[in-house]
């Protein structure tokens, strides 16, 4: 019989297969239509007929959540958390991953240096970046999936999940309904979290198991 830990890595490797592709064909398609694809400026222009002043207002509050009002606290709470716990595969797993994104995040948007969009006229001042992927969909997301793999078979996994998908969806909206992102931005930013998660924490587990196995030699020696 399979060992359960080699099937469930096995499983996660074909996730980060599968998601990483999906990426990078996205990416490819993207490269060569910069300025969007069809259905995605038909989406987006259908969003914009919605706009008024008080979704305007909220939109604008509620995109920060991305960022420094929703992400970077909410970050920093679960840090000090698993710190305070001593979960340090935790803290460490949850710091890694994010600071890696952040890297992985700022260079794609130099290589790819895709252009924000601009189908209507935008009362949201555009960011000074590139678009492709979107940051806050992106930080949004590594935050989520990250604390979805943490609290994994724990009691925690159902309010993460309830609370979570309704928080990445809001992000996406509001990059939408202030037309500073297409649809696709936001597509990769969510497939690159969910790849990148996952190797980390394919990564690190490999080097807990080799650890271990290091430490079990260690005592039979002796």
């Amino acid at each position: 019989m399979m060992p359960k830990t080699y099937l469930n890595n096995s499983l996660i490797f074909l996730a980060i297969l599968l998601t990483s592709l999906t990426f990078t064909d996205l990416a490819l398609a993207i490269d060569r239509h910069p300025q969007g694809f069809a259905w995605e400026k038909s989406l987006m222009l259908s969003i914009h007929q919605t706009a008024n002043l008080s979704l305007n207002y909220l939109a604008i509050k509620l995109t920060g959540l991305g960022t420094y009002w929703g992400v970077a606290p909410i970050l920093t709470i679960s840090l000090l958390i698993f710190a305070v716990k001593k979960y340090w595969y935790g803290f460490a797993y949850l710091l890694v991953t994010m600071a890696g994104g952040w890297a992985i995040s700022y260079n794609l948007k130099i290589f790819f240096h895709r252009k924000r969009p601009q189908f209507w006229q935008l009362f949201y001042p555009l960011p000074d970046d590139f678009a492709f992927p979107s940051g806050h969909a992106l930080f949004s997301s590594l935050l989520v999936v990250s604390l979805l793999i943490l609290s994994w078979r724990t009691r925690w996994f159902l309010g993460v999940v309830l609370l979570g998908i309704p928080f990445l969806l809001v992000i996406a909206w509001t990059r939408l309904y202030l037309g500073v992102h297409f649809p696709s931005d936001i597509l990769a930013a969510w497939l690159l979290a969910l790849a990148w998660s996952l190797l980390v924490h394919l990564w690190w587990q490999q080097l807990l198991e080799a650890a271990k196995a290091i430490n079990t030699q260690e005592e039979i020696n002796n």
